[in-house]
């Protein structure tokens, strides 16, 4: 192909063109994007001034499609970054009615936006709500926590709740599945000492579902363990038959951690070591396992000796 040679002018001359053309088009698009136009930006819905004495369900989705007036750079970065990302919408007319009009709040809406933007309209246009009779219980507070302590630390009793209920009120239906209510998560690490603070109540994931207090009182004894070894006579279950049934030996020796305020009070006595004559009468074992069926929660197994038993049945 032929290559166009151009001289020293002439490429001056091309180059003062193309930087021209560049300015030209550089001005035309920072106009056009200074305009107003209307796009759509989807944004999720907040409820505000819930109505105490009724409960809903919104029979639509929480999320809305806004038309809003907004320059041409808004509108190019609107599929990057939706402004804004929630907007507040007072329920207080559904005390009167069962349903909620955006045209009715563009006003409270729009001093949510940036200035630059405007909303001119909400689709839909209209919320309904299905209401049924509010009710009221109360649930035990589960404690969700991620604990973790210094070597031989540990948690030496049991963890306080106050209150241990919360009051969850709400549509009827939604509180027959709800049995207990979770903290958020109490996260600590490096822990040695006793741990008294407040955490947060779980936020409710139900759109009409409230929950008082919002906060509990968690208190959790802190210690250092050390270990223990105690013999523990172990009983027989399931003996349905009333049999004469002898193990040997007739007491584990059974090795745990311990805190050190509670080493002197922990003894046999907190302490059930079972073996199950259902394991021979069913399944034809010729030695039982131990089991403890009562064992203190604060404290820790490291070892039952021996974990089988000999055993004979007499006649």
């Amino acid at each position: 192909m032929p290559i166009i040679k151009l001289t020293k002018i002439e490429r001056k001359r091309f180059l003062t063109l193309v930087v021209c053309l560049l300015l030209a088009l550089g001005g035309w698009l920072f106009l056009a994007l200074n305009n107003k136009y209307v796009y759509t930006a989807k944004t999720v819905l907040i409820y505000t001034n819930v109505p105490q004495k009724k409960a809903f369900h919104p029979l639509q989705s929480d999320t809305v499609d806004l038309q809003v007036e907004g320059t041409g750079w808004q509108l190019l970065f609107a599929r990057l970054r939706i402004n804004p990302q929630s907007i507040s919408i007072s329920l207080d007319k559904l005390n009167n009615r069962n349903f909620v009009l955006f045209s009715e709040q563009l006003f409270n809406i729009n001093r949510q936006l940036e200035t630059s933007q405007k909303i001119i309209s909400v689709k839909p246009d209209t919320l309904y709500f299905d209401f049924s009779k509010r009710t009221v219980k109360k649930v035990p507070v589960k404690l969700v926590s991620k604990l973790e302590f210094r070597e031989q630390f540990g948690i030496s009793d049991d963890t306080e709740l106050n209150p241990a209920y919360v009051t969850v009120s709400g549509p009827e239906k939604d509180l027959e599945e709800i049995s207990s209510w979770k903290t958020d998560t109490l996260n600590l690490k490096g822990v040695q000492n006793s741990v008294s603070t407040r955490v947060p109540m779980k936020q409710s994931s139900y759109k009409n579902v409230s929950i008082f207090p919002a906060s509990v009182e968690v208190k959790i004894p802190v210690d250092e363990f050390t270990e223990k070894t105690i013999d523990v006579p172990v009983k027989v279950i399931n003996n349905k038959q009333y049999l004469n049934v002898k193990l040997f030996p007739k007491k584990i020796r059974l090795t745990f951690l311990v805190a050190l305020s509670s080493y002197q009070q922990v003894n046999e006595d907190f302490i059930d070591a079972v073996v199950d004559l259902d394991e021979w009468r069913l399944e034809g074992h010729h030695k039982l396992r131990v089991k403890l069926s009562r064992f203190p929660d604060y404290c820790k197994v490291i070892k039952i000796e021996p974990a089988k038993l000999d055993f004979i049945i007499e006649k």
